[in-house]
C-alpha cells in the first residue's frame, strides 16, 4: 500500500513538473512571435520610407528635366509625369506600413514612374545633343557668313583701290603746253592791243588704259587778275561749275595726239602773267602760262 501511494505521489510530481515545462515553451513561442513581427513591420517601415524617398527624388527629377526645355508639348508631358509621382507620393504617406495590398500596388506603380522616367531623361539627352549639334553648326555657319562678309569687305577695298588706281591710270595727261598771243592774220602778237585770239596747244600723251572715242577738251585761259578770258560757258569740276574759255571736241585713240585751241579776244588785256588751264573728263589735265607785255 505504501509503495502504491510513493508510486502515485511521483506522477503527481512528473505530471506537475511537465505542466510548467509546457508553459515555459509556449511563453518562448509567443516571445519569439511578438519579436518576429515588430521585425517585420520595422523592415516595412523602412519599406515605405525608401519607396517615399524615390517617389520624391523621382517628382524633382522631372522638374529638373524641364529646365531649358524649349518645346512647349514635351514640358507639359513632364508636367503630367510631375503631378502623377507627386500624387503616388501622397498615397503612399497615407497609407500604413502594413497595409500589404496598397503597399504592393504602390510599388509596381513606381517601377512603371522610374520606366517612365528613364525614357524621359533619353528623351531630353537626345534632344540637348540635337540642340548642340544645332548650336555648333551654327556657330560654324555664323562665322563662315562673317568670314565672307569680311572677304567681300577686303575684296570691295580692293577693287575700290583698284578702280582708284585704273581711274588714275586712264585719266589723259597734257603736256607742252604754250600760250601763244595772235594777231588778225595768224601771225604772232607783240603788243596787248595787237592780240585777236590765243592759241593754246598741246599734246595728250598715248595711253592704252583710257577710254578710246570723242572726248571734250576745255582751256581755261586766267588773266592776271584770274578773270576768265573770253568765258564760253561752264564744265563741272570737282562737284562745283567753273567758266571755261573754249572748248573742243577730239577724237582719242590711245594714241598721241597734238591739239590747238583757239581762244577768242574781244576785251582789254592788261599785261602780266597769263595762265592757261586744260581739263578733260572732269580733271584737270595739265597747265602752262605766259607773260604779256602792254
Amino acid at each position: 500500500m505504501k509503495k502504491l501511494t510513493h508510486l502515485f505521489l511521483i506522477g503527481v510530481v512528473l505530471t506537475i513538473v511537465g505542466s510548467f515545462a509546457a508553459c515555459n515553451t509556449d511563453k518562448k513561442k509567443l516571445e519569439d512571435k511578438d519579436r518576429e513581427l515588430s521585425e517585420l513591420r520595422q523592415l516595412a517601415e523602412l519599406d515605405k520610407k525608401e519607396m517615399e524617398n524615390q517617389y520624391a527624388e523621382f517628382a524633382s527629377q522631372y522638374g529638373e528635366l524641364k529646365k531649358g526645355i524649349k518645346d512647349d508639348s514635351l514640358v507639359n508631358r513632364l508636367n503630367q509625369e510631375q503631378a502623377r509621382a507627386e500624387a503616388l507620393l501622397k498615397e503612399l504617406q497615407n497609407t500604413k506600413a502594413n497595409s500589404s495590398a496598397e503597399i504592393l500596388r504602390l510599388k509596381r506603380e513606381l517601377a512603371t514612374v522610374r520606366a517612365v522616367l528613364r525614357d524621359y531623361i533619353r528623351q531630353v539627352d537626345s534632344l540637348q545633343q540635337i540642340n548642340h549639334t544645332l548650336i555648333g553648326e551654327r556657330d560654324l555657319a555664323r562665322a563662315d557668313a562673317e568670314r565672307v562678309r569680311m572677304e567681300n569687305t577686303n575684296i570691295q577695298a580692293e577693287n575700290s583701290h583698284l578702280n582708284e588706281r585704273v581711274a588714275i591710270a586712264a585719266q589723259l595727261d597734257a603736256t607742252g603746253i604754250s600760250v601763244s598771243p595772235l594777231k588778225k592774220n595768224g601771225k604772232a602778237a607783240k603788243k596787248s592791243k595787237d592780240i585777236a585770239r590765243f592759241a593754246v596747244s598741246f599734246t595728250i600723251t598715248r595711253n592704252v588704259t583710257a577710254r578710246t572715242g570723242n572726248r571734250t577738251v576745255y582751256v581755261r585761259l586766267l588773266k592776271p587778275g584770274q578773270q576768265v578770258v573770253n568765258q564760253s560757258g561752264t564744265f563741272n569740276y570737282e562737284n562745283r561749275s567753273i567758266g571755261y574759255s573754249a572748248a573742243k571736241t577730239i577724237e582719242y585713240t590711245g594714241q598721241e595726239v597734238h591739239v590747238t585751241v583757239y581762244v577768242p579776244v574781244s576785251e582789254f588785256l592788261s599785261g602780266g602773267k597769263y595762265a592757261a588751264y586744260v581739263f578733260a573728263d572732269g580733271q584737270m589735265i595739265g597747265s602752262g602760262s605766259m607773260s604779256l607785255n602792254k
